[in-house]
């Protein structure tokens, strides 16, 4: 798999995006040139210079330290609902693959109706009852995002159940738990990968746009999504300071995106690939692709 992204340019971009994305978050909490939070309204608004390469807002802030760390609460929140969607998901799926077929029905009825709802509205719904932070974001985001995965991996899920070596060892006598430990997980390991690959991107992109919205990321704690809402109403008059956090997430979300890709073309074989990357107009997860 890592030869595979190495020789795809589309891994490469992917890989190295990722990279500057963890690299700036981990130099944000030893160094930024500026203190983020420090206030000055008499410095508002300072041109690009030597001491403010980003120039400064409209209370003083430092715009490159304010992007420094916005990368820091970009990396933990993708990877925080990422993580939530994966283990989700797969417990999801696990689930409605061993119930019986009318509960697993039912259930799955269930999960595609859970798909129709937006990242946003589960974000609101959270953040009335909690209140908007990182955390809160990174849960709705985790919890939309996790039916998706379910709704994905099941297939799969449900097609090694009834492969041959699985029914080896049903013979064999071995338990279910270790049937799919040993058997069926590493089977369909190759989806959830390429899957939870393509999440991150998505993660990422809602993350920005619940900050933006104002149910993410709280102020005073930059964050690329804040960062563009305290600017648009400069977007005329000084549309200059809209570019760094514009491309820091253009960057981390088309480099994500690009990394899924890389990953379905060496992980998946180009049969499968075709089966599970052109659903028809009536799939579920490709309509919740396209609402979130």
């Amino acid at each position: 798999m890592t030869r595979a992204l190495f020789r795809s340019p589309t891994g490469l971009i992917g890989l190295t995006s990722l990279t500057l994305l963890v690299l700036t978050a981990v130099v944000s909490w030893v160094w930024t040139p500026h203190d983020p939070l420090a206030v000055d309204p008499a410095a508002g608004w300072l041109p690009f210079s030597p001491d403010h390469p980003l120039g400064t807002d409209s209370l003083g802030r430092d715009q490159l330290s304010s992007v420094l760390v916005g990368a820091r609460v970009t990396l933990v929140a993708t990877l925080l609902a990422t993580g939530i969607a994966a283990f989700l998901g797969i417990i999801i799926a696990i689930v409605l693959s061993i119930v019986p077929p009318t509960l697993s029905a039912f259930l799955q009825r269930l999960v595609d109706v859970s798909i129709a709802f937006p990242t946003l509205i589960v974000a609101i719904i959270l953040v009335t009852g909690f209140g908007a932070s990182t955390l809160i974001a990174s849960i709705s985001i985790g919890l939309s995002a996790s039916v998706i995965i379910a709704r994905t991996v099941l297939p799969e899920l449900r097609r090694a159940q009834k492969s041959d070596f699985v029914l080896l060892a049903r013979a064999a006598g071995a338990g279910r738990a270790r049937i799919l430990r040993v058997h069926v997980l590493p089977a369909i390991a190759p989806t959830f990968i390429v899957r939870t690959s393509q999440v991150m991107a998505s993660a990422a992109l809602a993350e920005a746009g619940l900050s933006y919205l104002g149910f993410g990321t709280p102020p005073p704690t930059p964050s690329w999504g804040r960062s563009l809402a305290d600017l648009q109403s400069q977007i005329l008059t000084r549309p200059e300071y809209l570019i760094a956090p514009a491309l820091a997430i253009v960057i981390v979300v088309v480099g994500l995106n690009l990394l899924g890709d890389a990953l379905r073309d060496g992980l998946l074989p180009r049969a499968h690939r075709t089966r599970t990357t052109t659903p028809s107009s009536t799939d579920p997860s490709r309509k919740a692709t396209v609402a979130s």
